[in-house]
């Protein structure tokens, strides 16, 4: 044989030419004086024959690994051949409506687990709570197991799932109708036949709001996951992890998660039991936004109507104000309304402190037509003022208020008009028993005084005229004043009374809500984010 292949590659190659020329005859390597023969010819035929043979050698394994390879490349099975091959032969005769199993009073374990990638809305209105997830399910099917060193090692394959025997696992609460997954991706099916399948969905689930604390309010919504025809018998569910995964959550600017987990339940019907398992999600509202449009703002109007009152009453605005303020609240009302669910369980807390400040409105609308009728009241009007009035508003109630006292009067002393006394003239006495001449000249005289004195009684009764004028002037302006005076103290009062009760109403409605606001963690000092 060797003889063989080195003829064939003295043939072939130039480089074992030499073997014909002066290799030995034929039989030379039996023969031993054919050996010392050739030795005493050549003095190194050792170093000549080994190298030639050690090259021989390298190329007589390359030959073979050539032959070996041709071999190899006729008998070569691609990876997709395996796998098609394999399909072929678990699909054959598969029927997929029929469920896995070798008894009929087998059941299928299917282990459930839910992922949450998003939070999308929060409908209190129509009470929806819309989320993204992926539901993880895997369970065994006996019709589809191989032996992997019969298709060239392959351990898993990728199948659609719409070709293999599912469970009709849906969600119970749904409120669109699409109580399945939205897409139908494909399942992973292990040697050993065990199928794992996480299809993507979005679910609009049913939520009871409770709104009593808005904006501070937390929710406990719910999604009850099961299969739709199967009894337990048939499938089962086993919940994998107690805690929803939330790796991949995306964070939504209104809600925070809170916690979010599962627990297993079941439901009797007669003979059969039907498993489910429910995911709680108790869910915080960030309040920022609410807090700055719509609390803020609701307190600001609280606190103008408090100003109405600071209003002099002479101004025409103060109803005006307490107008425009009432009609604020009642846009204001309107927005609360489209956004919280027309329930008649529960007010919600935005709700009891707009109608606390609207009955607050109204009640200063009515406060402030009192205030300016009593300003405007005057003895004209029939309004005598009580002396218990001028006690109480025009002396103690304005000290207590810190209020200056009403010293705008004017008092005038009563003065007495009397008619003057004529002063007889020196010297008139003792003329009088004179002659004729002088008594006609004293008659004139007489008559003179007599013509003053008609005169100075008519200034005398002008005078009067003018002081009673003047009195009654005084005494309406000193009314009119009083009245002024009250409605001032009364705008105090209504003042620190309105400002108190504005004040207290808030602390007392909102107070609740904060301390179970702020008792509440966070998902980020929980760790769960």
């Amino acid at each position: 044989a060797v003889r063989r292949w080195c003829g064939l590659f003295g043939a072939t190659s130039g480089s074992f030419r030499w073997w014909n020329t002066r290799g030995p005859p034929h039989g030379c390597w039996r023969d031993a004086s054919c050996r010392t023969e050739r030795t005493l010819e050549d003095p190194n035929p050792l170093m000549e024959t080994g190298g030639s043979m050690k090259f021989a050698a390298a190329v007589f394994l390359a030959l073979l690994g050539n032959a070996a390879a041709a071999e190899a490349s006729e008998d070569f099975v691609s990876l997709a051949e395996l796998e098609d091959s394999l399909l072929r032969n678990l699909f054959k005769g598969y029927q997929k409506w029929v469920r896995p199993v070798q008894h009929a009073n087998d059941t299928i374990t299917v282990r459930f687990g839910l992922k949450i990638s998003q939070l999308v809305d929060v409908d209190e209105k129509n009470q929806l709570m819309t989320t993204n997830v992926w539901l993880w399910q895997e369970w065994t099917d006996t019709k589809l197991k191989w032996d992997p060193d019969d298709y060239g090692g392959i351990t898993s394959i990728r199948v659609p799932s719409e070709t293999i025997w599912l469970p009709d696992i849906v969600l119970y609460e749904n409120a669109d109708g699409r109580f399945e997954g939205s897409l139908m991706t494909k399942a992973i099916v292990r040697w050993d036949g065990t199928v794992t399948w996480t299809p993507p969905a979005s679910y609009k689930s049913s939520c009871t709001m409770d709104v009593t604390f808005f904006p501070f309010d937390r929710q406990n919504c719910s999604m009850k996951f099961g299969s739709w025809t199967y009894d337990g018998h048939m499938v089962d569910l086993v919940l994998v992890d107690h805690d929803v995964d939330r790796k991949d959550f995306f964070d939504n600017g209104e809600w925070e998660i809170l916690n979010a987990t599962g627990v297993k339940g079941s439901r009797r019907d007669g003979m059969y039991w039907y498993p489910f398992i429910t995911y709680s999600f108790i869910l915080k509202r960030l309040p920022l936004f609410y807090t700055l449009f719509l609390i803020i703002p609701c307190l600001g109007l609280s606190f103008l109507t408090v100003l109405v009152f600071y209003l002099p009453s002479d101004e025409g605005e103060k109803l005006s104000l307490s107008t425009s303020v009432l009609v604020s609240l009642t846009v204001f009302l309107l927005v609360i309304e489209e956004i919280i669910p027309s329930s008649s369980k529960v007010i919600p807390l935005i709700g009891e402190y707009l109608l606390f400040i609207m009955i607050f409105v109204t009640f200063s609308i009515i406060v402030t037509v009192f205030v300016i009728n009593v300003h405007h009241r005057s003895s004209a009007t029939y309004h005598p003022m009580a002396p218990w009035v001028k006690s109480l508003f025009l002396q103690r109630l304005p000290r207590l208020l810190c209020m200056r006292g009403h010293t705008d009067r004017f008092h005038f002393p009563d003065i007495e008009m009397r008619s003057p006394e004529p002063k007889p003239r020196k010297g008139l006495g003792r003329r009088s028993h004179g002659g004729g001449p002088q008594r006609g000249a004293l008659g004139g005289i007489e008559d003179e005084n007599q013509a003053w004195l008609a005169m100075l009684e008519k200034a005398t009764n002008s005078v009067r005229y003018i002081s009673r004028h003047i009195k009654k002037e005084h005494f309406i302006r000193e009314v009119v004043q009083d009245w002024k005076f009250v409605a001032q103290v009364l705008d105090r009062i209504f003042l620190w009374a309105f400002l108190t009760v504005s004040i207290l109403g808030t602390i007392l409605i909102f107070t609740p809500a904060l301390q179970m606001y702020l008792s509440t963690p966070t998902s980020h000092s929980l760790g769960l984010n």
